[in-house]
C-alpha cells in the first residue's frame, strides 16, 4: 500500500489513542466512547487524506496558476471553502471542462496559504504576511481566513499601528476589525496623540475621532491641545480648518478660565474670522450655565457629555430587611445611576465583588438563610451569568482583592467562626488555592491592592472591632502586621488611592463613623483626612475618574442610598447623585472599556432636572 494508506492509518491510530484507546493500549468499551470526539477525529483524518492526495497530485481535477506557479487542487475542496472558486469552477459558458485557471491579483506564497487552509483549516499568519493574506482572503472570499487575520491584527493593536490598521480595515470588509480598532483609538486617544501617526491624520479622520461620544478624555481641553498639535505639524495647510475642528469640541464643558485664556487667545483662533461666532456662542453658553441650568444639555453640542470610559457597578446588598439582587451602574459624566438588575440572579449581601479579564465576579455572602462559598461571574457584554468554581470555605463578610490576575478572598464568617484563612482564584484554571493565613481573624474588613501587595484593614474577630491592619506579599506568601489605624473600624471601606491606603468610615463598637484616614507605606504611619458628610458602615467604595467614591451603607439608624466622593485636590467630600435603592452590605467594582457602554449609561433623552443641575452646578466666571 502507498504512503497515503500508511499515513491514513497513522492518523487513524493517533485518533484512536486519543479518543478510543486507554493509556495501557486496550480499547475502551463502546459505552465510554464520546461520539462527538470520534466524529471530530474522523473528519480530521479525512481532511488529512485529501491534503495528502493534493500534495501527491492524485485525483486532482484542476490547476491554479499564479505568476507561472502551478497548484494542483480538487475543485470540490476549494468550492466548499470559497464562493469565489465555486463560481469560477461552475461557469456555465464553458464549452468544455476547464482544468487550468490563471488567478490574478495575488502572489504564489499567499495562494499557497489559502489552498492549505482549504484543505487543513489551518493558516500561518505573521506580521509580514497578514495584510497581503487578508487582502487575498477578502478577494477570494475565504471568510475563515479573513476572520483569523482580523483576530491576529486585533491582537497586534498598539499605539504605533492603530491608525494604520484603521485605514487598512476601512478599505476591506472587516467590520469586526474596524469596530475594535476604532474603539481602541477612542479609548487610548490621549496616548495616540503622542504618536507620529496622529500627526499624519487627514482632516476627515481627525474630525471623525473627536466628534465621537465614546472619545475617552477626562477634559475637553485635551482635545483642543491635540488639535493645536495637529495643526502645528503643517500650519500652512491646516490652520484654515480650526473653525470646523472647534465645533467638535464640547467647549461649554471646559474650565471657563482655560477657554478665555488659552482657547480664545490662541493665534489660530484669533486669526480666523469663522471662529468669532463660535467663541461668542461658547461664552453665552457658559454665562447661561452660571445663571441657570440648561433646558436640555444633550441637545446642545457645546455641553453634551461624552460617554464615560469607566462605570461603577454597585452590586447586591441588604435592603428593606432582605438581601437584594439589585445592580446599578453609575454614569459619572451624567451623575446618574442606571438600574441594570438581572431578575434571574439570586439576591446576596455581605459578599465580595471583583472585575477581572472582562468578567464581574461575585463571591460568598449571605441570602438571609445560607452562607455561601459559591462564585458567580457576569459578562457585561453578553449579559450572561455563569457559575464558576466555588471557594474552599463559605465566606460571608468577605474581603476581596485582585492581584497579578488572581482574585483573593480573605477572612469572613462561615456561619460558625470568624476566619483568618485566605485563598485565591485562577480564572485560567477555574480553581481556588489556599494561601497563607492572615495574622488575625477578620470578618467585615476590607482589602485593596497597592504596589504589588494586598492590604487588609480593620474588621471584627468575633469579640471586638479591630484597628489592626496587615499586608500580604505574594512573593513570600506571607502576611505581616503594619501600623494599626487610629481607631477600630468594622464594616470599613478600604481603597488604594494616590499611592496610599485609605480607610473610611465603619463601626468602632459604639458608633458608625464618618471619620477617615490614610496609610503611607513608606513611613508606616496613618494620617487623618477630612471626614465624610455622613457616617456609614458596610458600604461600597471605589476609585472612579480620580475621585474616591463611597456608596450606600448603614448610618446607625437605617440603610441609605446616599453617595459622596472625595476630591484629592480640595481634600473635601462632595455629594453625588443618590442611588435608586437604599442598601448596605453591597459591594462595588469598576468596569472599563465596554463596547456596549451605552447600555450602562444614562439615556440622553431622560436626564431629569435634578441631574442637570448637579451636572452643571460648578462655578463659572465669564
Amino acid at each position: 500500500m502507498g504512503s497515503v494508506g500508511i499515513s491514513a492509518r497513522l492518523v487513524w491510530c493517533g485518533n484512536c489513542r486519543a479518543g478510543n484507546m486507554d493509556t495501557d493500549g486496550s480499547f475502551l468499551s463502546s459505552s465510554n466512547i464520546n461520539p462527538d470526539i470520534m466524529e471530530h477525529n474522523q473528519i480530521a483524518m479525512a481532511w488529512s487524506v485529501f491534503n495528502e492526495l493534493r500534495m501527491e497530485g492524485q485525483f486532482c481535477d484542476a490547476i491554479i496558476k499564479v505568476d507561472e506557479v502551478e497548484f494542483n487542487i480538487h475543485k470540490n475542496i476549494l468550492s466548499g471553502c470559497s464562493p469565489y472558486f465555486r463560481a469560477l469552477f461552475t461557469r456555465r459558458w464553458h464549452k468544455k471542462e476547464k482544468t487550468s485557471y490563471t488567478i490574478p491579483g495575488t502572489t504564489p506564497d499567499v495562494m499557497a496559504l489559502l489552498i492549505e487552509y482549504a484543505y487543513t483549516r489551518r493558516v500561518t499568519i505573521t506580521t509580514t504576511n497578514v495584510e497581503r493574506l487578508l487582502i487575498a482572503a477578502d478577494q477570494f472570499m475565504f471568510l475563515g481566513v479573513v476572520r483569523h487575520c482580523t483576530d491576529f491584527l486585533i491582537g497586534q493593536l498598539s499605539l504605533e499601528n492603530c491608525i494604520g490598521i484603521c485605514r487598512f480595515s476601512s478599505r476591506y470588509y472587516c467590520p469586526e476589525l474596524q469596530k475594535k480598532v476604532n474603539m481602541y483609538i477612542l479609548h487610548h486617544f490621549q496616548d495616540v496623540v503622542t504618536t507620529s501617526e496622529f500627526l499624519d491624520l487627514s482632516l476627515t479622520e481627525l474630525l471623525d475621532i473627536i466628534e465621537k461620544d465614546e472619545l475617552n478624555v477626562k477634559e475637553e481641553e485635551v482635545i483642543f491641545e491635540a488639535i493645536v498639535k495637529w495643526i502645528d505639524h503643517n500650519p500652512t495647510n491646516r490652520k484654515q480648518h480650526i473653525a470646523i475642528l472647534l465645533t467638535k469640541i464640547r467647549m461649554g464643558l471646559m474650565n471657563c478660565d482655560y477657554f478665555i485664556c488659552t482657547v480664545k487667545t490662541n493665534a489660530y483662533v484669533k486669526d480666523n474670522e469663522e471662529c468669532t461666532p463660535i467663541v461668542i456662542d461658547v461664552l453665552q453658553t457658559m454665562y447661561d450655565l452660571k445663571m441657570k441650568s440648561p433646558s436640555d444639555p444633550f441637545l446642545n453640542p457645546l455641553i453634551r457629555p461624552r460617554l464615560p470610559f469607566e462605570i461603577l457597578l454597585a452590586v447586591g446588598g441588604w435592603s428593606g430587611g432582605n438581601p437584594t439582587n439589585a445592580i446599578e451602574a453609575y454614569d459619572y459624566r451624567a451623575n446618574r445611576w442606571v438600574n441594570i438588575t438581572c431578575n434571574k440572579e439570586n439576591p446576596r449581601a455581605y459578599h465580595g465583588t471583583a472585575y477581572l479579564n472582562g468578567y464581574v465576579y461575585l463571591m460568598g455572602g449571605f441570602d438571609g438563610v445560607e452562607y455561601f462559598n459559591s462564585v458567580r461571574r457576569f459578562d457585561p457584554v453578553s449579559k450572561i451569568w455563569q457559575e464558576v468554581s466555588s471557594m474552599n470555605s463559605k465566606r460571608c463578610y468577605v474581603s476581596v482583592a485582585v492581584l497579578n490576575n488572581f482574585i483573593y478572598a480573605l477572612g469572613g464568617f462561615d456561619g460558625y467562626i470568624r476566619m483568618n484563612s485566605a485563598e485565591r482564584y485562577n480564572p485560567e484554571t477555574n480553581q481556588w488555592t489556599v494561601t497563607a493565613h492572615m495574622q488575625e481573624q477578620r470578618s467585615d474588613a476590607k482589602a485593596t491592592t497597592l504596589n504589588g501587595k494586598i492590604y487588609i484593614c480593620g474588621g471584627f474577630n468575633g469579640t471586638e472591632c479591630l484597628s489592626t491592619a496587615e499586608v500580604y506579599c505574594p512573593v513570600t506568601n506571607r502576611w505581616s502586621m503594619i501600623a494599626p489605624m487610629r481607631c477600630p473600624r468594622s464594616g470599613v471601606g478600604v481603597m488604594a488611592f494616590e499611592g496610599q491606603v485609605y480607610a473610611v468610615g465603619g463601626f468602632d463598637g459604639s458608633d458608625r463613623l464618618c471619620s477617615a484616614e490614610k496609610y503611607d507605606p513608606a513611613s508606616n504611619t496613618w494620617q487623618a483626612i477630612c471626614p465624610m458628610s455622613d457616617p456609614r458602615s458596610n458600604f461600597g467604595i471605589e476609585v472612579l475618574n480620580d475621585f474616591l467614591y463611597v456608596v450606600g451603607g448603614f448610618n446607625g439608624f437605617t440603610t441609605t442610598f446616599n453617595a459622596e466622593r472625595y476630591d484629592k485636590k480640595t481634600k473635601k467630600w462632595y455629594d453625588v447623585q443618590d442611588m435608586n435603592i437604599f442598601r448596605s452590605a453591597l459591594s462595588c467594582c469598576i468596569v472599563s472599556g465596554l463596547p456596549n457602554i451605552r447600555e450602562y449609561t444614562a439615556r440622553q433623552d431622560s436626564i431629569n432636572k435634578e441631574v442637570r443641575e448637579s451636572l452643571f452646578s460648578r462655578p463659572q466666571s465669564v
